[in-house]
């Protein structure tokens, strides 16, 4: 930008005067050390002087502006919240990980069965599989042999 070039051969304009003066403000000693020689040099100029008392009238009225610091109960309410913020946040980052623990275990819990599913092979058993009627005596079924008794 035209505006943020550096002062060629110590002149300056008016142009650029007037940004560093709205930009720094109308003390001299607060502008970029590379402006202030040729900023000293223009400022002795009648247009020099009129940019720069324009630029001291507002660092006045800025120099008036005063914020006051907030009041105890003002300051007591805002750290009241932030702690309750930050105490929510903890709270839903705990639940958030539970969730995130729970899903996890359910996957391996899946995965487990997938894998049982697919890697154990389907062969018959040689053993007797015991159903609702069989005990460790033998069939305690309806059709069972009454004889043996």
């Amino acid at each position: 930008m035209a505006e943020e070039r550096k002062t060629a051969g110590g002149r300056m304009d008016a142009r650029r005067f007037a940004v560093l003066a709205d930009a720094y403000g109308s003390a001299l000693h607060r502008w970029p050390q590379a402006e202030q020689a040729a900023a000293t040099l223009f400022a002795n100029s009648e247009e020099g002087r009129a940019i720069l008392r324009r630029a001291a009238r507002l660092d006045a009225v800025l120099d008036r502006h005063h914020i006051e610091a907030p009041s105890r109960v003002l300051h007591g309410e805002i750290v009241a919240r932030a702690m309750t913020q930050v105490r929510q946040d903890r709270h839903r980052r705990f639940w958030w990980l539970g969730f995130g623990l729970a899903g996890v275990g359910l996957a391996g819990a899946v995965a487990g069965l997938a894998l049982v599913t697919v890697v154990t092979p389907d062969v018959p058993s040689d053993h007797y599989a015991m159903d609702a009627n069989a005990t460790s005596f033998g069939d305690a079924g309806p059709d069972a042999d009454t004889e043996d008794l």
